[in-house]
């Protein structure tokens, strides 16, 4: 198939459905979503017309299927015999000279080009061949990969993989090697004329200048470079020609064929299959997709499916942001192949097909441009060709972004064209041409274009317009259940597009050429000079282009932004360019043509080759205040002078506070202290009680995603796909891969050390281990990893039993291809690594993937399933705490929240300022990157903030004027806010710098002011270089070890969270962050200086996700509404919280309370007046605010040199739009819950309501009513431009003296540049945030731009959702290597995704998911045993040894002189009924205990399974894969059903019986043909024997226990065969089959359904007899041999068996206890010698206590024996179990045996582990009422009632109500016999349970049995249960009774009753009345039981 497009089309239309599928099933509890394939083959889709098909389009598909045919290896052939070597020929005989071909029709296959090659022997003419453009440069000579395929145009030969193979078949006749370099030697294309003419050189070398690139990846299809080089000025270009592709086809064409364009010029090509037209000018997908081939050996990267590459994209420029999301993604732009009329292919107007005539000149970019207008102009490509620019062409850039916008906007998706002809048709180009006017115009003079932008207004006016037809097709598209996710929006307004410019109305005709340029004009004339349209007056774009240089030039376009030429000639194509001429606009566009690392170097080889020098000599210059460097020299170091700035910026309670000295002598004693940390922390007074470092502890949210992560670990592992088989593994070891940065490795240490997760784990024994052996566990991507994590293959291959967690952490950060990655880079490592065939085939290898931004992970070739997500929780739902934290999360959203609010101050804001210095300083240097710019600024203002606020520098009162107010913020702050503690705590200044070399520069430039200020000790300047560790100086180090109390010499900080209130500004550089978190003392994030250029939407968020942080939770009251959830940050319920609205009472704009934050609010606006009216300084004086800048400046200039400022008005005259002032919430100031703890409450002077809302503010003045604020100072207060750090410290209020401890209530305030600011502030027609439009990442694209919105209501699930279906990932991300033809679910099975906001807690929770499921296990591999002690044991020993306690096996003499013990000593029966013996005396028996609390209260132990145990059905192995005949690799094992009867006496009609026997169990079974009757189940001979067999059949009666029942004997058996039968009940056989399809059944008639335990034994055991009598026949009629010799045991077995131990006698160490198999229990048993004297045997149940008393010295016992029994079915003919039993069935069956004198022995050397099992099996019972819908509590007295009564009937079986009311009420009935063992209830022929206080003594009625001697023994009652005919008068007559003694009579009806009591002649000796006559509360038709009691006479 190759990549045919039929094949494409159904692989994405099984994508599309797919992705809806499971979209469906995700979003639905109830309705089961619609199958794939049904949607896909079941719909009717019509045929797509063939009309107007080219014939030659199939040999295209044939091609390209060929085309993934492996390489054809090379053979020089001596030229054939008869062929031609006619130079110009190809040895075919074909002429190949372009003269005589110039005129023909050829065929080019879609990415190849036509090349003229030159010959040595025709200097006049070019030869023509078609060669793949992948082995063709640029037009920069670079990008051409090595090697050669290429096809003969004369002929038509293809696939030639040698330049010399070529050069032979086209005769070139060279003497030297053929070189493609020297021979292929210019570009072809056709002219207007059609002809084909020689080209441009094809450039084979790069050349030098400026020049870049813009849309290089045009998605990843449409590759298109920018500029034109000088050597391409020789030709004019003919048509841009192009086929066009469906967008949504895009997922299954590996990467699309790419054009390369040629700055202005297409490549040329030759004509184009005329393309089917299905509808009026709309195009048909039909455009050919035909691979090259795989080139050869040495390229790397080539796959199959990749072939269409044209380019490897690691080598080409990345797109810019605003490019990446701008470009098409999808392959809707341009293939190679030719488009006549491209006009007539894109546009809805009907066209003349005549083709595009050339521009007839090119045109001349002028010298000097670059000098003259400060710019560097840049081109925007639109319709039509760009003609050729030559001259000084480095200084114009060109881009295609314009055009691949246009062109994917007229992609329709491929949902609209499945019905035929169809009225939707794509934008005209007339209509785009003047939506993008209508969107220049309205851009402001700053702002930058936005592809993005453009691209929503084009869908919005397209929808619009087609809205109807649109409804009309998404019907049938889209489920029901997702409707809302996918419907296409129409916002009600178009972002971008003023509302006075309305668009055409749909009905009206289409906007016509001539219509074009006057409304084009109309438009531009609304913003004066703005935009510029050059349209009526010129003919060509070449003309345009000339009059806008020449304008450019002479200064005429100085107010002009956009230039746009639209050109409409009569009869041809509208065409159209935009040229940007607005400087700032330019330089933007300029910068965002570098990828990030370009950028990046661009900004070095400024720095390094001094071309920033004159930018930071000229920063240095101070105007009239001198410059820099001479003020700093005269800086007094040693001076006491205090800085005006800060006395004047000293809070105004202070001076009303402070009475002993001026406030100037506090603060010069202040600095004083500061200077000299050693001093200072000598005093011990000097600690700060405040301070505590939380960010060890693991936090309740932490622990949910911990559980959350573990629960899908576990559907992995339950799913029947056999992925993750955890109950194989036994302990869990992990690899945690990080980003190569030093302080984020060290902070994962950090996190790893303090989890104690190793400990966990068992890797670690000791407590104190050294920092490497945490080490060992976390790996640096770098090329280190490669050897770690083969070494952990190697582990995970050599230890199958150890699950190996691969966690990769920040896991957006390397999704480079490896394929496409230099080893350089360091890129690529993670798909090198982790999608190795290694890593992905081993079966214990699970990889977790860890990110804050997951998008670029969610394309449509993911890895990942939907299903193994997990998002982060949001920790609030409608304000409630749903996990009690102590914080909340402040990030992305929230900030976004702050800057909402008019109010106050926002948290995130631009500096105003500052960006107008910068500007300025842009146009000034238009040849400096602008990063450079923008940091030399930064840098000087901090350093002259430094100066200013030192106090240092003379005259410093004029420096304000050259920093900015925020930047002076900033640095007063954190100068100040150490002087406030104690124990000097301040806060962190984040300082962000991308640039490594300007943050070097700047490190030194800050370090060099601040040592010449003699600031060395207040604060640290910390450089954050991601490649170095952290250096902290020393006497920093030393104040953090004492904050700390870390007494370690060597110890230094290593991660930023060590640096917890140290006062320092870190200077973050790196291109991005790579996940380092920072500490809670961060109080500012500068982030003025990152780059605008890279508009995704991972990018932004990763930098603004630098400020997210944790606000403690108690500083806010429970009422008030939180912050809205991160609507950029995934959060787990909505992208954005409806919970957002601004509190209404806060109206007065200087109330501290209204902050935008919310963190703190009052609602009770009354209260709140009240407060503020009794204490105004409590409003006003203590919640600092910042003004805005504009006003800071004002009174900055008014200011005179005196020491404090001048009054400025109240700050709510301000007009709201200058209101970028933020109130501090009072929540900052509020103390915390435990630090209240520390420190004694502070006194509450205010006696109103609200004191206990705000006990700081109040607190801050001791008497708030008796000293307000002058006015003057309340106004001075609130104008001053500190934050709450600059506080002065109030001696009255320690809980205000730590800047720190306020700082932790509040987050972080966020400086942007301006442009980012007023992108991420925007919203989009969707209530969102216009950045989450964006595009994802840079290494993704969009698959369509007819994709709607992201919703504001989406969750995460669908937001992930989303982008699975809209986004595909280039070439050189490492997903798109994960496809696989016809399939799209490529998921890894062992894979997950976690994903949170940055810096919210997600390491903690992964570390102690680690630990969880290192615990779950070791709980797997464990199992509750049953632990009890045996019970009833008497005190005294036995003295009789009577077996040798090594003794193998039992003797029959030796037992039969054994003392039968009728004592039950299994623990679960403690609470029935002794049976009496003589010898024995039970200890006084406490309170009775119920039945149903004995199975909550039993005593068990966690034991480890064995290699023995016996499974339920989650334990999957690959050695229990046969064996289960449940996995889907194997086919579901068949099984037959056969009917089975046989007749009972005690049953008395015949029995059917029906066996479930699996195929490969048929061998167990005789039929009486194959496949016939089934006649009997096979039994093997008693001499038999084999190891690797068990001769005995198991039986398993269960019920409820189809999943838990521990039927999987694989290993308990060690692997030996044996017959293993499940006895079930009837309606409970399909569940058992389902999940144990490889078993026997035996299903029990229905009428067992509600029959008890004894049922399924008595079948069982008659079953068996019978089956050995058949069994004994067949043997006679076949072999002759004796019948007896057939063995006739079986094994009953309990269903919770789980393990068996056997006891070895050490004579050293005693006995010691050892697992081992079933089949060794039973062989060793199967072996006894004398087995088959023996009725039944057994084993005793394990305890952990072992042999009781003496019984450890005898191996063998007679007793009672329980669970797993050894029954032999011929000896015990006779006896049978009770059919009718329910309770206790086993110990009456014991007891009827023995009585029989059959031998019973207990082998106690061996014994059984029962599981504890919760659910189902036969104790069970559920006593409930015939009228079922009558809840009602049954008790036992309701169990029985009179007969004939009215009574509440019950749907119990009779037999069950007899046993449970006999149980309960046996004091009542027999009140004599209770706690009177010596006088015990004489109980004939059988066992019933009376209660525990009752005794009873069992006698057997038959002859000859063996019953106790009964002489002088008094009974205190008598029980009859159904006495047969052996009881007789005479037998009763034996017994002595108490007087009253009770008799209790049991029989099935009345009548049989009373003939029992005649019969007995009981009325001689028992009393009886009527009303001693019951019956069991059953209908007639339930047959009930009946009894009479009666005393003793």
């Amino acid at each position: 198939m190759g990549n045919s497009y039929a094949g494409q089309l159904r692989t994405t239309r099984f994508e599309e459905v797919l992705h809806n599928s499971i979209e469906a099933s995700l979003r639905s509890n109830t309705v089961v979503p619609r199958p794939v394939f049904s949607q896909l083959y079941l719909e009717t889709e019509q045929p797509s017309a063939h009309d107007g098909r080219a014939e030659n389009e199939d040999e295209d598909d044939e091609d390209g299927s060929a085309s993934n045919s492996p390489p054809i290896p090379y053979q020089m052939k001596p030229p054939p015999e008869g062929c031609c070597t006619t130079d110009g020929f190809c040895q075919a005989g074909r002429d190949l000279r372009l003269s005589s071909l110039a005129s023909e029709s050829l065929e080019v296959p879609p990415g190849f080009m036509l090349v003229g090659i030159k010959s040595p022997s025709l200097s006049e003419t070019l030869l023509v061949c078609a060669v793949d453009r992948r082995f063709l440069p640029d037009e920069r000579g670079r990008n051409a990969l090595l090697g050669f395929s290429g096809n003969c145009m004369g002929c038509g030969e293809k696939g030639f993989r040698y330049f010399t193979e070529f050069s032979n078949h086209i005769n070139l006749k060279l003497s030297t090697q053929p070189k493609k370099q020297k021979h292929l030697k210019y570009h072809l294309y056709r002219n207007n004329q059609g002809m084909l003419v020689k080209g441009a050189p094809i450039c084979w070398r790069g050349h030098d200048g400026r020049m870049r690139q813009m849309g290089s990846i045009l998605a990843e299809n449409h590759v298109t470079s920018d500029e034109q080089p000088p050597n391409l000025a020789s030709h004019t270009p003919g048509s841009y020609t192009g086929s066009h592709v469906d967008p949504t086809a895009l997922p299954q064409i590996a990467d699309p064929p790419q054009t390369l364009t040629n700055g202005n010029h297409a490549v040329p090509s030759v004509t184009q299959p005329p393309l089917n037209q299905s509808g009026p000018g709309r195009p048909s997908v039909t455009g050919t997709h035909a691979n090259a081939g795989p080139p050869k050996k040495r390229h790397k990267g080539w796959s199959p499916e990749s072939s269409a590459n044209s380019l490897p994209e690691s080598t080409l420029k990345t797109p810019p942001s605003s490019s990446v999301s701008a470009t098409l993604s999808m392959s809707s732009a341009v293939t190679h192949g030719t488009r006549s009329e491209p006009a007539a292919l894109l546009s809805s107007s009907q066209r003349s097909s005549a083709p595009l005539s050339p521009p007839e000149l090119s045109v001349t970019v002028p010298d000097q441009l670059l000098h003259t207008c400060r710019l560097q102009p840049v081109v925007f490509k639109g319709h039509g060709p760009l003609p050729q620019l030559t001259g000084n062409v480095g200084e114009v850039l060109v881009s295609s972004l314009l055009q691949s916008c246009y062109l994917s906007s007229q992609a329709l998706p491929r949902v609209y064209q499945h019905y035929g002809p169809s009225p939707i048709q794509p934008l005209s180009t007339e209509m785009q041409i003047l939506l993008t006017v209508y969107y220049l115009v309205q851009l402001g003079p700053d702002q930058v274009p936005l592809i993005e932008d453009l691209e929503q207004i084009f869908m919005r006016s397209w929808r619009e317009s087609h809205l109807s037809e649109i409804r009309q097709y998404q019907q049938p598209q889209t489920p029901a259940s997702h409707g809302r996710h996918f419907v296409v929006e129409t916002p009600s307004t178009l972002p971008g597009l003023p509302q006075h410019l309305s668009l055409p109305p749909q009905s009206q005709p289409p906007l016509t050429p001539s219509q074009l340029p006057w409304l084009a004009q109309l438009a531009a004339s609304s913003c004066g000079e703005g935009v510029v349209l050059l349209g009526d007056q010129i003919k060509s774009l070449a003309q345009g282009l000339q009059q806008t240089f020449s304008r450019l030039m002479e200064g005429r376009l100085e107010n002009t932004n956009y230039v746009v030429i639209i050109v409409t000639a009569p009869g041809q194509e509208t065409q159209s360019c935009v040229v940007v001429t607005g400087k700032h606009q330019c330089r933007a566009l300029a910068e965002s043509m570098y990828s990030p690392t370009e950028g990046l170097k661009e900004i070095n080889h400024q720095l390094s080759t001094g071309v920033a020098q004159e930018l930071i000599h000229f920063c240095n210059s101070l105007g009239q205040d001198g410059d820099m460097d001479s003020l700093l020299d005269s800086a007094t170091v040693d001076s006491n002078e205090l800085s005006p700035l800060l006395s004047s910026q000293e809070s105004a309670e202070d001076k009303s506070l402070k009475s002993t000295h001026s406030p100037k002598d506090s603060l010069t004693q202040c600095s004083k202290d500061s200077h000299s940390p050693k001093e200072r922390a000598s005093s011990p007074k000097d600690a700060c009680s405040e301070y505590s470092v939380e960010w060890r502890e693991v936090r309740p949210i932490q622990l949910a995603v911990a559980r959350k992560l573990l629960s899908h670990v576990c559907a992995i592992a339950d799913s029947s796909t056999q992925n993750l088989d955890l109950g194989s593994f036994d302990r869990v070891s992990f690899l945690i891969l990080v980003p190569p940065s030093e302080v984020t490795f060290q902070q994962t240490v950090l996190h790893l050390r303090s989890s104690g997760v190793l400990q966990e784990l068992g890797s670690l024994d000791q407590e104190s281990v050294s920092q490497g052996e945490f080490e060992r566990y976390v790996v640096k991507m770098d090329q280190s990893a490669q050897a770690r994590i083969d070494s952990l293959i190697q582990e995970a291959y050599s230890n199958t039993y150890t699950l190996h967690i691969l966690v990769h952490d920040h896991a957006h950060w390397d999704i480079s291809s490896a394929s496409y990655s230099t080893s350089d880079s360091g890129l690529g490592l993670v798909d090198k690594l982790l999608n190795s065939r290694r890593v992905r085939d081993a079966p214990n290898i699970l990889i977790l993937h860890v990110t804050s931004f997951p998008f670029t992970l969610q394309t449509q070739y993911t890895r990942i399933s939907p299903y193994n997500e997990i998002h982060w929780p949001s920790a609030f739902s409608n304000d409630v705490d749903l996990y009690h934290e102590r914080t909340r999360y402040f990030g992305v959203s929230e900030l976004l929240e702050s800057t909402r609010s008019g109010s106050s101050l926002p948290l995130m804001r631009h500096d105003s300022s500052f960006e107008s210095m910068a500007s300025a300083l842009e146009e000034r240097f238009p040849k400096l990157h602008s990063a450079v710019i923008r940091t030399t600024v930064l840098i000087q203002h901090y350093c002259i903030a430094l100066m200013a606020a030192s106090g240092k520098i003379g005259g410093s009162h004029n420096l304000h004027k050259h920093t900015s107010v925020e930047t002076l913020e900033i640095v007063q702050s954190l100068l100040t806010a150490a002087q406030q503690c104690p124990a000097h705590h301040g806060h962190m200044v984040l300082l962000r710098i991308p640039s490594l070399a300007l943050a070097v520069w700047a490190h030194r430039r800050l370090t060099r002011v601040r040592r010449q200020l003699g600031l060395e000790e207040s604060f640290e300047i910390i450089l954050g270089n991601p490649n170095q560790a952290l250096n902290i100086g020393q006497t920093f180090t030393d104040q953090i070890k004492k904050w700390l109390q870390i007494q370690d010499n060597e110890w230094v900080p290593r991660t930023y969270l060590e640096l917890e209130a140290l006062p320092c500004i870190l200077i973050l550089s790196g291109a991005e962050p790579l996940g380092e978190s920072l500490p809670r003392s961060l109080k500012y994030c500068d982030l003025r200086v990152i780059s605008c250029s890279y508009l995704q939407r991972t990018t932004l968020e990763q930098e603004l996700g630098l400020a997210a942080y944790l606000v403690k939770e108690e500083s806010r009251p429970p009422h008030n509404p939180g912050p809205g959830s991160d609507l950029l940050e995934s959060d787990a319920d909505k992208l954005s919280s409806t919970d957002n609205e601004e509190e209404e009472g806060q109206e007065n704009e200087d109330s501290p309370l209204s902050s935008s934050q919310q963190l703190q609010s009052c609602p009770d606006t009354g209260a709140l007046d009240s407060l503020s009216s009794t204490s105004p300084n409590v409003q006003k004086g203590t919640v600092d605010t910042v003004q805005s800048p504009s006003q800071a400046q004002s009174q900055f200039k008014s200011q005179t040199s005196s020491q404090s400022f001048q009054a400025t008005p109240h700050p709510q005259t301000q007009p709201p739009a200058q209101s970028h002032s933020q109130t501090q919430p009072i929540s900052q100031l509020q103390t915390q819950p435990q630090v209240q703890s520390l420190n004694p409450p502070l006194p509450q002077t205010n006696p109103q309501p609200q004191a206990q809302t705000f006990p700081q503010p109040l607190s801050q003045t001791p008497n708030p009513q008796t000293q307000p604020l002058p006015p003057a100072q309340s106004h001075r207060q609130h104008s001053k431009s500190t934050s709450s750090g600059s506080l002065s410290p109030l001696s009255s209020s320690p809980h205000l003296s730590c800047s720190w401890a306020r700082g932790v209530s509040r987050p972080p305030s966020v400086l942007l540049p301006r442009a980012l600011y007023d992108i991420i502030t925007a919203s989009d027609s969707s209530g969102l945030p216009r950045c989450t439009s964006f595009l994802p990442h840079m290494s993704v694209v969009w698959a369509s731009s007819f994709r709607p919105l992201l919703s504001k209501m989406m969750t995460c699930t669908e937001q992930s959702l989303y982008y699975r279906q809209w986004t595909v990932p280039r070439s050189l991300h490492m997903d798109s290597s994960n496809r696989t033809e016809g399939r799209s679910d490529n998921f890894h099975p062992r894979r997950l995704l976690l994903s949170g906001p940055p810096q919210v807690g997600k390491t903690g929770a992964y570390l102690h998911f680690l630990g969880i499921l290192s615990r779950m296990l070791i709980r797997l591999m464990e199992v509750d045993i049953y632990d009890e002690e045996d019970i009833n044991y008497t005190a005294q020993a036995e003295g009789v040894q009577y077996h040798p306690p090594n003794a193998p096996w039992p003797n029959p003499d030796i037992m039969r002189t054994m003392p039968f013990d009728y004592t039950i000593h299994d623990p679960k029966y403690d609470d029935i009924s002794a049976v009496y013996c003589p010898g024995h005396r039970t200890n006084a028996e406490g309170n009775p205990v119920r039945q149903e609390d004995v199975y909550l209260r039993r005593r068990t132990s966690r034991i480890k399974l064995s290699k023995y145990a016996a499974y339920n059905t989650y334990h999957h192995c690959e050695q229990c894969h046969q064996y289960l005949g449940f996995n889907p690799r194997y086919q579901m094992y068949e099984s037959t059903l056969h009917a089975f009867t046989f007749t009972h006496l005690l049953l008395g009609e015949e029995i059917q019986l029906y066996f479930i026997i699996p195929k490969s169990k048929e061998h167990y079974f005789s039929f009486s043909q194959p496949g016939g009757q089934l006649e009997s189940m096979r039994l093997p001979l008693t001499a038999d024997w084999s190891p690797d067999c068990i001769k005995t059949p198991i039986f398993t009666p269960t019920t409820g226990r189809h999943e838990h029942g521990l039927f999987n004997l694989y290993h308990a058996m060690d692997g030996a065969s044996h017959l293993h039968i499940l006895v079930v009940k009837e309606y409970e056989m399909a569940v058992y089959k389902k999940y144990w399809p490889n078993h026997i059944m035996l299903v029990l008639p229905t009428v067992f359904n509600g029959a008890g335990i004894g049922a399924a034994h008595f079948l069982i055991k008659e079953l068996s007899y019978h089956n050995l009598e058949l069994e004994r026949s067949r043997r006679l009629e076949g072999s002759g041999g004796p019948a007896g010799d057939v063995w006739p045991f079986i094994v009953l077995s309990d269903d919770s068996c789980v393990m068996f131990n056997t006891v070895d006698l050490d004579a050293r160490n005693g006995t010691m206890e050892r697992a081992v198999s079933l089949k060794h229990v039973l062989q060793h048993m199967e072996e006894c010698p004398d087995m088959a004297h023996y009725g039944l045997c057994g084993i005793r149940k394990w305890s952990s206590r072992g042999f009781t008393g003496n019984r450890q010295r005898e191996p063998f016992s007679r007793g009672h024996l329980h669970d797993f029994l050894l029954l032999n079915v011929d000896r015990s003919q006779n006896i049978q179990y009770d059919q009718n039993r329910f309770t206790c069935h086993d110990v009456d069956f014991t007891l009827r045996l023995h009585s029989a004198g059959l031998l019973v022995c207990k082998f106690n050397s061996f014994s059984v582990m029962k599981k504890q099992i919760a659910i189902g099996g036969y104790r069970t019972f559920i006593i409930k009422t015939k009228m079922t819908d009558v809840p009602t509590s049954v008790g036992p007295s309701q169990y029985i009632c009179a007969p004939d009564s009215k009574h509440l009937f019950l749907a119990t079986p009779a037999q069950l109500l007899l046993e449970k009311y006999l149980q309960h009420t046996s004091q009542k009935l027999f009140p004599l016999s209770t706690r009177n063992y010596t006088h015990p209830v004489l109980s004939v022929d059988c066992y019933l349970n009376l209660g525990p206080e009752v005794t009873l003594c069992f006698v057997s009625s038959r002859p000859h049995s063996v019953n106790i001697s009964t002489t002088g023994l008094l009974f205190s009652g008598l029980l009859l249960c159904f006495a047969d005919s052996f009881v007789t008068p005479g037998f009763l007559k034996k017994f002595t009774f108490l007087k009253g003694a009770t008799l209790c009579v049991i029989s099935a009806d009345r009548s049989s009753l009373r003939q029992t009591v005649g019969r007995l002649e009981l009325e001689e000796e028992w009393r009886f009345r009527l009303s001693d006559e019951f019956q069991t509360a059953n209908a007639k038709e339930d047959r009930p039981l009946f009894f009479l009691t009666g005393k003793h006479i």
